[in-house]
């Protein structure tokens, strides 16, 4: 594990770079958005891997609601740590693009609007998994889990069912796309969720020791308890 981890590191460091490049240098311009549109090539990936962690996240939860394991508590935690930064990325890279195309920062449409509600359920999630020490914390973090999981395919879906300033999509909602974008998007974002696994896999590592130095501390207190006891 200890080789795999920087081989894997130094893979995803060289398809990131890859990827930047493909995006800045090899996609065609758009002929209506000129060179604003490459931001695209990170805020489609972005909220597309939010998704996938944020269903990691969702199906963890359940397996810790139905047998208690504490390795699926803690993926739905890191899952849902990475997942919030890349909907951060999302709500900050979407601004930066619309402001030129749409000339405003922001608008209360649904897509914009629902990302948002997503985005401060799972940042709630992580605020209940960190200040509350109860012991029905994880249940209560799970539960809240398994509901923002239901705005995720509302967030997807909410552009073919509403009327919103956010453009239709180009995959799969009848729309179109060169093929060369399409290459440097998948790309990207392929980039992205490697990217997005290692950190996911170095934060699990990291809380799997933590709870163990945790449960070394517990112990070692319960000792020196019964031995003051005695």
């Amino acid at each position: 594990m200890n080789r795999t981890f920087p081989i894997l590191g130094i893979c995803s460091a060289g398809l990131l770079s890859y990827a930047l490049y493909l995006a800045l240098v090899v996609a065609p311009t758009e002929q209506t958005m000129g060179d604003v549109q490459r931001i695209f090539y990170y805020h489609v990936p972005s909220a597309w891997t939010a998704f996938i962690l944020f269903t990691i996240n969702f199906v963890a939860s359940l397996v810790y609601l139905a047998r208690r394991k504490l390795a699926a508590d803690m993926v739905a935690l890191v899952s849902a740590e990475v997942g919030v930064v890349f909907c951060t990325i999302v709500l900050v890279t979407g601004p930066i693009w619309a402001r030129p195309v749409w000339g405003i920062w922001w608008t209360w449409d649904m897509r914009l609007t629902s990302t948002l509600v997503l985005w401060l359920i799972y940042v709630s999630y992580l605020v209940l998994r960190r200040f509350s020490a109860g012991g029905e914390t994880p249940i209560l973090a799970a539960t809240l889990a398994i509901f923002g999981a239901l705005c995720v395919p509302f967030v997807y879906f909410s552009i073919w069912f509403f009327r919103t300033q956010h453009p239709q999509p180009v995959i799969g909602g009848g729309g179109s796309i060169d093929p060369r974008m399409l290459h440097v998007l998948l790309t990207n974002w392929l980039a992205f969720s490697c990217f997005a696994f290692l950190v996911c896999w170095s934060r699990y590592r990291l809380e799997k020791l933590q709870r163990e130095v945790e449960q070394a501390h517990a112990l070692e207190s319960v000792t020196q308890s019964s031995r003051s006891v005695r």
